[in-house]
């Protein structure tokens, strides 16, 4: 048996001793036993815990793979993230404000990718055991909310409907103001029968509307309210996880955007940032995914009150705006992929845009982009941290650059 003394998290969440030897389940300054195997101590004994080690507070913990953190105190995880962020902005020469991190509730997710196959008995619904593909139960989740825990003996009646022994069902179940959206993938094809047995299942268990594939089946519109503007998003659209995370996250575009008059919304979505926004200002929105586009402009046009929102289905990584499609704005929101927007920044770094709010879900891609904004003659004022993924190891951010000139 050997014996090790944890330095650090890595970046999923995973301890690392000197070696690097990786731990899973540990905290740094934790003394960790035993048996070490091709650069990996698989199943630690804690010999001295840390202070921010705290039972975890769903029974499923050990098995399910869903969470990385919950053996870490509330404080540790914000501090880690914080970190996490402040490493990644350090490592571009990057000194500013990070603000204390604003984590989501407990059972507030509001959407869950739940894995469902066929069995011997039945269907068993869940999600993958830690290190496998092997689905296990999560009756009780504390992480989404108790609408999206309570629906898996839905999730396993159209696995019973639809799934093969041999195949493994993918169903996305989101929250929505008329009842559960669930789109399903891996299945087999869709046809009289299933259509009928959907729809059977769709009206005993609440549900708003279900995709198989491409196709849907809508009993009630599965709105999303974006400020006060309802959309129905396409099916599998890009949601922000939790309400709380998507308040944190308008708050801080926001205050970065100031009074502005005439905003671009870059990767817009289905108008998480565009419609709010429009209360206070003119906006035009551009997304890549023509779908979402539409869904915001319908929900712009059955609104009262906002201002005028116009729109283009664009790929701003082969066809970003240029600097002269940008010159109009005196705001601009940009919330890219976790692959962040290097060519977008390049062109938006050749203009002088008053504000900018950036949104990330990525530490490492957001501090490059930042710094080429830097380079450029902008200001990085501060840093919001949010955590939105309650647990694991995501981290999310908001920011507010101005342009104070080159030198």
């Amino acid at each position: 048996m050997d014996r090790l003394i944890i330095e650090r998290l890595g970046h999923r969440g995973d301890g690392i001793a000197p070696g690097p030897i990786f731990v899973p389940g540990v905290l740094p300054g934790e003394e960790v036993e035993g048996v070490i195997e091709a650069g990996a101590m698989a199943a630690p004994k804690i010999v001295t815990p840390s202070p921010d080690r705290v039972r975890a507070p769903c029974r499923h913990a050990k098995s399910c793979g869903g969470c990385q953190l919950q053996h870490a105190s509330d404080p540790f995880v914000a501090r880690w993230k914080e970190g996490v962020v402040r490493t990644a902005l350090d490592a571009q020469g990057i000194q500013t404000e990070i603000r204390e991190c604003i984590t989501s509730p407990i059972q507030s997710r509001r959407r869950a990718a739940f894995s469902a196959k066929r069995t011997k008995k039945g269907a068993l619904a869940g999600f993958h055991r830690k290190g496998s593909d092997v689905v296990v139960d999560v009756p009780g989740c504390q992480l989404v909310l108790p609408n999206l825990a309570a629906s898996l003996p839905m999730v396993e009646a159209i696995a019973m409907l639809g799934a093969s022994r041999k195949s493994e069902l993918s169903v996305m179940v989101t929250d929505s103001e008329h009842g559960l959206d669930v789109r399903v993938t891996g299945g087999k094809p869709i046809d009289a029968e299933l259509r009928s047995d959907l729809a059977n299942v769709a009206r005993e268990h609440g549900v708003s509307r279900i995709t198989w594939e491409d196709e849907s089946l809508t009993r009630m519109p599965p709105n999303q309210t974006f400020g006060t503007a309802a959309v129905i998003p396409p099916p599998g659209a890009f949601l922000q996880a939790t309400h709380e995370g998507e308040a944190a996250l308008l708050n801080g575009v926001k205050e970065a955007l100031g009074e502005v008059k005439y905003i671009a919304d870059l990767f817009s979505g289905c108008g998480t940032f565009a419609l709010p926004l429009a209360h206070q200002a003119r906006v035009h929105a551009v997304e890549g995914e023509k779908a979402m586009i539409q869904a915001l402009d319908q929900g712009w046009r059955t609104s009262k009150g906002l201002k005028q929102v116009t729109h283009e289905a664009r790929d701003l990584f082969r066809n970003p705006l240029l600097p002269d499609e940008l010159e109009r704005f005196d705001g601009v929101v940009i919330d890219p992929p976790r692959a962040g927007a290097e060519a977008q920044v390049e062109q938006m770094a050749r203009t002088k845009i008053p504000r900018i709010a950036f949104v990330s879900c990525n530490p490492v891609t957001f501090a490059r982009d930042c710094a080429r904004l830097i380079t450029a003659g902008y200001t990085l004022d501060w840093v919001q941290v949010v955590d939105q993924f309650r647990w694991s190891t995501h981290v999310e951010v908001v920011a507010q650059l101005r342009f104070t000139g080159t030198d």
